[in-house]
């Protein structure tokens, strides 16, 4: 017990990483509040510009939303990281982590957003258009509202989980929790800087599970 306790929870390394795994929670936080507006954003434009109807512009995005889907975000940030050099792009490994959680979030979010306009039943579509309302404002005031109320609880799940993937910035050097952590154990040989690290993914993502969970209870949609 006393050589377990000394691996994973070692008084004297706790005190001194401290530090470096609040300024990764730091990092952490900041990618993942980037990640959420950026990728719900450019979800939700997606979804209204295939309101459009037209056939390349619905196919182009189809693409898009199919390609970062099926792709392991893994996969996009070694690509982007290391192959966009070779044609002298040059990113930071924060503003490529921060881009492929992005354009996954924003995939994940087209679809779920386009989802819940298709549910909207066409009556309330013709009927809003009798009253004289054009398109644009039967979509932005009747469609849209009740669309964004159905996607919610989809959506929050879908956040969540892509926004844990920011510890795949360990591996393009982005100074978040998992690195600043196994930075920690390859230089003082103890696990302890590990456990601090799931211990501080915990403290971040518990309350923000929660929340989705009052999210989802809180939208929770009921037709009559």
């Amino acid at each position: 017990m006393e050589h377990f306790l000394d691996t994973f929870f070692k008084p004297a390394i706790m005190a001194s990483t401290w530090p470096a795994i609040a300024k990764g929670m730091l990092v952490t936080i900041e990618i993942a509040i980037l990640v959420v507006i950026t990728g719900l954003a450019l979800g939700l434009f997606l979804a209204l510009l295939r309101t459009l109807r037209y056939r390349l512009l619905d196919l182009l995005i189809i693409l898009f939303v199919d390609f970062f889907r099926a792709l392991p975000p893994l996969v996009a940030v070694l690509l982007i990281y290391f192959g966009l050099p070779n044609i002298g792009i040059n990113l930071p490994s924060f503003a490529v982590l921060w881009l492929v959680l992005s354009l996954v979030l924003a995939a994940f979010a087209e679809e779920i957003f386009w989802a819940g306009i298709l549910s909207v039943r066409r009556g309330q579509w013709e009927a809003a258009r009798s009253t004289g309302l054009g398109a644009g404002q039967t979509l932005a005031f009747v469609v849209l509202p009740q669309a964004i109320r159905l996607a919610v609880p989809p959506l929050t799940n879908r956040t969540i989980a892509i926004i844990k993937n920011t510890a795949l910035g360990s591996v393009i050097g982005v100074p978040e929790i998992i690195n600043n952590a196994t930075t920690a154990v390859s230089f003082l040989g103890n696990a302890t800087p590990l456990v601090m690290g799931a211990l501080a993914y915990l403290i971040l993502f518990a309350p923000i599970i929660a929340f989705g969970a009052w999210i989802e209870r809180r939208f929770a949609w009921r037709r009559s």
